[in-house]
């Protein structure tokens, strides 16, 4: 069994609100009286991608120690989204050489893989994944033979969400990735970000759940016309997968 702690779109600015509410959940997570197997982070972790927006996302994520709040209890994988850039994303919050390239990364549990996968288009707020991305999925999941339930993560939702700011920019070529899980039947499900709500249906025949954003909560139509509730408590989101395939997540705020 694998079990994962999600958050997603911190949008951390400078701002004295967005580090409190990302310390907040941070703090929240860290403190648990069960450890989890990973926090899972998928995308806009930072508003303006800036270097020092990633640096302070490092730090509080426990992924470097200078003047951070120490190394997280888990590992920590993150993927990005239509606010981040490849190159300060890599530099500053990775620690690698900058590049253009697509931010993709695997981590193998016991229990499950999970695949990190940049649904970002550089200087878009719509998303895809690219070619090379695709392929890198395609020998991953080789290279993993079908021995491990695997959930891709990734920002864009591929599927409507009933909302049209979100609906506006979501994963392009929705068709190819249908394509590919109905080749790769290890994929258990689809974990996404980018809509500031927490929510659950179904892609391709399976699961596809969407993690609450950090920064504020999205209102739904029939909620308001105020699209932005800043008020909203911090949410997060645990995902569990069993061995035969099956992901069960639960919901919570702080």
């Amino acid at each position: 069994m694998l079990v994962l702690a999600h958050i997603s779109d911190l949008h951390l600015d400078g701002s004295a609100r967005a580090t409190e509410r990302a310390e907040r959940v941070r703090d929240h997570l860290w403190g648990l009286p069960g450890p989890v197997d990973a926090l899972l982070v998928t995308g806009d972790i930072a508003d303006h991608a800036a270097e020092p927006e990633y640096e302070e996302a490092a730090r509080l994520l426990g992924l470097r120690q200078d003047g951070g709040s120490g190394p997280a209890p888990f590992p920590v994988l993150t993927c990005p989204g239509n606010h981040d850039r490849r190159a300060p994303y890599r530099k500053a919050l990775l620690g690698q050489e900058p590049s253009g390239a697509p931010v993709n990364s695997v981590r193998v549990f016991a229990g499950g893989a999970v695949l990190m996968c940049d649904s970002s288009i550089p200087g878009e707020d719509d998303g895809a994944l690219e070619e090379e991305t695709y392929a890198w999925i395609e020998a991953t999941l080789d290279g993993l033979g079908g021995r491990l339930p695997v959930l891709l993560a990734f920002h864009h939702p591929p599927a409507t969400l009933h909302h049209p700011l979100p609906d506006s920019y979501r994963l392009g070529r929705p068709e190819a990735l249908a394509a590919l899980m109905e080749r790769r039947p290890e994929i258990a499900g689809l974990i996404t970000g980018h809509a500031h709500t927490p929510a659950a249906t179904s892609f391709a025949g399976r699961p596809l759940v969407v993690g609450p954003g950090v920064t504020w909560t999205l209102r739904l139509p029939w909620e308001g016309e105020q699209i932005a509730d800043r008020d909203a408590p911090v949410g997060l989101a645990f995902h569990i997968l069993t061995d035969d395939g099956r992901l069960t997540s639960h919901f919570r705020v702080v």
